[in-house]
């Protein structure tokens, strides 16, 4: 009956829903949040479970909105999941680590002295420190 291109169609000739972005990332969280444990392809079903919404909705707003719902869900339930570091949002099942990319200034600072002085480059360095705890590890 109705398919993606005829909705298409009408929000050309004026006919869109007009509901805002935070609207549509208000349903994502609250469909998130009724997802059963272990569901991949989440973006697809989040948007499938948009109906009308979702298809009446052009690609920028639900892939803006899916971007706010991603932080969002990760925040409000940080038990069920994660936000990876390239912004992926996966299920928190204890097989995903995140990595600790942070590092202070004031040691980043340090490293790069040592580096300097040791005639090398800073991931040179962290490579003989990791080779020499390995070693040196019972």
């Amino acid at each position: 009956m109705f398919n993606r291109r005829t909705f298409a169609d009408m929000r050309r000739a004026g006919f869109g829903v007009g509901v805002a972005k935070s609207k549509i990332t208000k349903a994502m969280v609250e469909i998130l949040s009724q997802l059963p444990n272990g569901t991949t392809n989440l973006k697809d079903v989040v948007v499938a479970h948009l109906g009308l919404l979702g298809q009446m909705s052009s690609s920028r707003d639900i892939n803006a909105a899916w971007n706010e719902a991603k932080k969002k869900v990760a925040n409000q339930f940080p038990e069920k999941y994660i936000l990876g570091a390239r912004g992926v949002l996966q299920w928190n099942d204890d097989s995903v680590k995140i990595l600790d990319k942070k590092i202070s200034s004031a040691n980043f600072r340090k490293l790069n002295e040592i580096a300097e002085v040791e005639n090398c480059t800073v991931d040179k360095l962290l490579s003989k420190l990791i080779l020499k705890y390995r070693r040196e590890k019972p």
